[in-house]
């Protein structure tokens, strides 16, 4: 009952900080609010849409009219300038006033009616991949549908059927199911991992910051007396408000995210309730071992931004894991956002048992467990360490 009440004292003083200082209300309300609504909002559509595309029509007939208006009418392109020539296409590119443009050489109707196989060109930047890859998509779809609506007229008036038609232009019919994310959509996508990655550095750094603290103002040996120099009992009383705040801000970001913008979650809500105590847990262990690492408020701290940084780009969801090469495949193992977004890839996205991710759940409980291997340092640290700016 002793520690109980020591714990919820300790809780008190801790609220008590958080009222005389701002940083805490802004690292643990504000910027994450604020990145949740960023992110969430920045790609709102799903996609990137009406990209702006140039055409440099040589033919200026009808067939290459045609094939200008389709393309103009696929959702993510829309021609926005003619240019006389491919040199100021491509500098056009340079200015990025255009992310690609299609080429139709003069005599490319005729070639096409004459069954001379005319090539016509598209060039597109992959400066932006996302934006590249998609336009690569409509263009080349374009042109094999500008192909196809003259062989498909050409075999209409030499009394072909539709069904026959249908064979000769498409022998093996696609039939493609996308999983999952089956609108490709890249908020749901990203969002789901760039959110949590943000409120994971934010844990990371406020663990550590609040810890550092009691030595940069010197009231550490006050926080250790009110907890007997049990120091289980001083860091459950200090995290202990942070856990509730983070817990309720992880929640929401659930509810935002899957109930209000409707992102698909098959594997249910028990799963991303784990999955939210998974992430929170691990990240304050891993600020708490970084401090205990290194007691020293600027040098934890340091450790902290720097591990959530490269989380983004060894969770996998930018790049895959699989196709780094083998000394960065291991060192994601050391990263807690890795082993959330394959937690929440496995077992909410694509609604598989919980067994199929368990190595990434035990890695996850061994980031809460990691605090225990210097908790005496740490303890050492508030007693007799002298904070050195």
């Amino acid at each position: 009952m002793k520690a109980l009440r020591q714990i919820y004292e300790i809780a008190l003083r801790e609220c008590k900080i958080f009222r005389s200082n701002l940083i805490f209300g802004f690292c643990m309300l504000v910027f994450p609010v604020m990145a949740m609504l960023f992110f969430t909002s920045l790609m709102r559509e799903g996609q990137p849409l009406e990209m702006p595309i140039g055409i440099v029509d040589l033919d200026n007939t009808s067939t290459s009219r045609r094939i200008i208006r389709n393309l103009d009418a696929f959702q993510t392109s829309r021609v926005v300038a003619h240019y006389p020539s491919v040199s100021e296409a491509r500098a056009a590119i340079q200015r990025n006033d255009i992310y690609a443009f299609l080429y139709i050489p003069k005599g490319t109707t005729d070639d096409l009616l004459a069954s001379r196989q005319p090539k016509i060109s598209y060039y597109y930047s992959m400066t932006t991949m996302v934006a590249g890859a998609l336009l690569y998509r409509d263009l080349k779809t374009i042109a094999t549908l500008g192909s196809a609506s003259v062989g498909q007229a050409t075999m209409r008036a030499k009394g072909y059927t539709d069904r026959q038609i249908k064979t000769f232009l498409q022998p093996i019919a696609i039939d493609l199911h996308q999983i999952s994310n089956s609108t490709t959509d890249y908020n749901a996508y990203l969002s789901t991992v760039l959110v949590p990655g943000v409120i994971m550095l934010f844990i990371f750094l406020i663990t550590a910051y609040s810890v550092g603290t009691e030595l940069k103002f010197n009231h550490s040996k006050e926080w250790m007396a009110m907890a007997d120099d049990r120091i289980g009992v001083a860091l459950a009383g200090k995290l202990l408000p942070h856990t509730l705040i983070w817990l309720t801000l992880a929640f929401v970001y659930s509810w935002y995210v899957y109930g209000v913008m409707q992102f698909p979650h098959p594997g249910g809500v028990g799963m991303i309730v784990l999955t939210a105590l998974l992430m929170v847990f691990a990240a304050q262990g891993f600020g708490l071992f970084a401090f205990g690492l290194f007691p020293s408020l600027r040098m934890s701290m340091s450790i902290c931004s720097l591990w959530a940084v490269l989380s983004f780009s060894m969770a996998g969801s930018a790049f895959p894991v699989m196709g780094m090469d083998a000394p960065l495949q291991s060192l994601a193992w050391l990263f807690p956002l890795r082993h959330y977004y394959m937690v929440y890839q496995t077992c909410v996205l694509n609604d598989f048992p919980l067994a199929d991710a368990w190595w990434h759940v035990a890695a996850l409980c061994g980031f809460m467990l990691l605090p225990m291997l210097v908790v005496s340092k740490i303890r050492n640290a508030m007693l007799t360490y002298v904070y050195i700016p």
